[in-house]
């Protein structure tokens, strides 16, 4: 939202009208926009482009020109201005201060409906602009209380749906205690909207209905929430219209004294809560952190996804676990939450061999929203935080804590990732032997990103290389070459850079290359198995004769003495038929089948029966513990599995790894990959 928030609007209506009482920035201005130029009603058809006769002509326009009308006449055209005229406060009323091109009166009756369009969600398109806000109201004896719920509040955990959103009254009774509503004297404010004004982005450089999606978390993170704390202080301690008093008194103070709006704006974020929290709002939004507001000394914590823009401007799914299997999905949304499973957070799977990057150093967690009751749980975040680090898995620290992965450490890492203090990072080796690549645009320039790593490092140490030479040695070594052997070199300056990697991670100037394996049948060992079993049918067949000589010799036998003996009865012997003798079943193979390439195994743990012998035939003339070795992990060598997560469930050393790749290198192809 960094990208389209052009203000924050507080408009508010009253027995004497409607007004705008602040606005965060003071000029806010629209972005400029290309448009095309309309020809004259005088141009022929014939001169106008496809584009703008699918648009506006039809094929009998074309041949049947309308007459020229007036109300099309250029200069008869009304236009928006795009810049905030605003005028001094001594320069007239309110209907002179000019906001992105509208009166700033017109804008307050837009923006404060009727009474029966408040308290639900308000969202108004005008050309290019977009407000959304939440408006409330008085009821119709002009009385400040809770609106009662109209249906049954739903038991089932998680967040509502658009049909079963909760209220302001529902958000209101699970804000902070503040006593009984006291009856309030007869208030002269009626309603009251803040209202986000986004620049609708171009349709054509948007993705198909995400905006749709972008407005409504928008909506449901600031905008509702924001406005269902205001209308609890209103209702409790008549808290807005003291601050509408306020701001007018001092805006026509300032009018009388003949001072600008600057000293207006100034005036009012010394002495309105509501001004305060607006500017520290939209400066946060800006900035893509975190809002920390207070709004009649109630803390309040706001923010938007960090990668909600995104979902602007590209075609991808922006949910990262509908592109995993039922199971895994299913895992991600239990470990991260509704909330960090919106669009906008791209997170990574929450699996214990990833590790945790410390995005602030400070361990002064008590402020700004911690209880002094919850010391005993900040202390274990507190160990938590000081033993967090990249080369470490959380599975790791899990061990080291004695605490349970998923009922301890999990919402440790969703709480300090919903905080912005860390981020799940792919694991960094000890020895800095990581495969690292450059991301493919960054965070900032690198004239700037250059400068600040000087002041980290190059001040204190001189024998650091600088931040271009880094990323050079990083793009332009050997595909297999880790970070140790291209830019470390030796073990005495491990410590120094592993605070470089650390460093260039927060800045995302890191992408972590995982090693990947697949199993591969090579034509010698297609042939080498082919060969075997046509070996082992001939002896099939070879016995089946054998027997079946045997059974021929006692067959003449048994006739012989049937013969020699009075008859009994009819006696009826016949061949049995092996043709169906499961043991002369080819086991799958395809005995027409004579390819020499080489074969992919996809999915080695689910191999068919023809697969079974390649892989039995890999490990002939090996020994036992490395043939069971390599059967334990088989069945993570389908390409998808990287090797932290193969060390991690088949519980083996790195070493251990290494050795398997090492003794059936001919068998599997390596590689690398983000």
């Amino acid at each position: 939202m960094a990208d389209t928030l052009l203000a924050i609007l507080f408009v508010s209506t009253s027995a004497k009208g409607s007004n705008l009482l602040y606005r965060w920035p003071k000029d806010p201005v629209a972005s400029p926009r290309l448009s095309r130029p309309r020809p004259d009603c005088a141009t022929s058809p014939a001169h106008l482009d496809n584009v703008w006769k699918a648009a506006t002509c039809g094929e009998r326009e074309d041949k049947y020109p309308i007459p020229h009308s007036p109300l099309k006449d250029p200069e008869y055209e009304w236009k928006r201005e795009l810049g905030a005229s605003s005028k001094d406060p001594h320069g007239g009323d309110d209907s002179d201060d000019i906001v992105f091109g509208y009166s700033a009166s017109f804008l307050a009756n837009l923006l404060c409906p009727q009474r029966s369009m408040c308290h639900q969600r308000c969202e108004v398109v005008v050309d290019d602009l977009t407000f959304i806000g939440h408006p409330v109201c008085a009821d119709t004896a002009n009385n400040w209380n809770f609106r009662q719920e109209k249906q049954t509040k739903s038991s089932s955990r998680g967040r509502e749906t658009r049909h079963n959103r909760p209220s302001e009254d529902t958000v209101a009774e699970h804000s902070p205690d503040l006593g009984e509503q006291k009856p309030l004297e007869q208030a002269w404010l009626t309603s009251f909207n803040l209202v986000l004004v986004l620049d609708e982005p171009d349709p054509s450089s948007v993705a198909s209905g995400n905006f749709l999606k972008y407005l409504d978390v928008i909506y449901r993170q600031v905008a509702f929430t924001t406005m269902a704390v205001l209308f609890q202080q209103q209702v409790t301690s008549n808290f807005v219209e003291a601050e509408c008093n306020t701001l007018e008194s001092l805006r026509n103070a300032c009018i009388s004294k003949g001072q600008t709006l600057d000293d207006f704006q100034a005036q009012a974020l010394s002495e309105s809560s509501i001004a305060l929290a607006m500017k520290d709002l939209y400066e946060a939004i800006k900035s893509s952190s975190v809002a920390y507001i207070t709004i009649n000394n109630i803390p309040l914590e706001l923010q938007l996804p960090p990668h909600l823009d995104r979902l602007l401007y590209t075609e991808e799914d922006e949910i990262t676990y509908q592109a995993l299997d039922e199971d895994d999905a299913a895992y991600y949304k239990q470990a991260w939450g509704d909330e960090l499973t919106e669009p906008g957070w791209n997170l990574p799977s929450l699996d214990p061999w990833k590790s945790l990057l410390m995005l602030d150093d400070s361990l002064n967690i008590e402020t700004p929203f911690v209880d002094k009751e919850d010391m005993s749980t900040v202390e274990g975040l507190m160990r938590f935080m000081e033993l967090a680090d990249v080369t470490l898995s959380l599975g790791d620290m899990a061990s080291l804590l004695d605490w349970d992965y998923d009922t301890q450490v999990v919402p440790t890492v969703r709480w300090l990732v919903q905080h912005r203090r860390a981020k799940v990072v792919d694991l960094v080796q000890g020895g800095m032997k990581t495969v690292f690549t450059l991301p493919p645009q960054f965070s900032a320039s690198l004239l700037d990103l250059s400068e600040e790593f000087d002041k980290e490092f190059k001040e204190q140490h001189p024998e650091v290389m600088s931040l271009p030479k880094i990323m050079s040695a990083i793009s332009t070594s050997a595909s297999q070459s880790h970070f140790f052997a291209s830019v470390v070199q030796t073990k005495d300056n491990i410590p120094l850079y592993h605070d470089v990697v650390v460093w260039m991670l927060k800045h995302e100037l890191l992408v972590t290359l995982h090693l990947r394996v697949r199993v591969v049948a090579t034509g010698e060992l297609k042939q080498r198995v082919k060969n075997k079993m046509k070996k082992e049918a001939k002896e099939k067949e070879r016995a089946k004769k054998l027997a079946a000589v045997g059974r021929g010799r006692s067959k003449l036998r048994r006739e012989i003495d049937a013969a020699a003996s009075p008859p009994v009865g009819d006696l009826h012997t016949s061949d049995e038929d092996e043709d169906g003798d499961p043991e002369h079943d080819d086991g799958g193979w395809d005995t027409n089948e004579d390819d020499p390439m080489y074969s992919i195994i996809p999915d080695p743990g689910r191999a068919n029966k023809r697969q079974t012998r390649w892989l039995i035939a890999m490990s002939d003339g090996k020994e036992k513990h490395i043939v069971d070795r390599f059967n334990q992990i088989l069945q993570y060598f389908d390409g998808k599995h990287t090797d932290d997560e193969i060390l991690f469930k088949a519980e083996i050393p790195r070493k251990g790894l290494r050795q398997i790749l090492h003794h059936y290198d001919e068998y599997l192809q390596t590689f690398l990959h983000p």
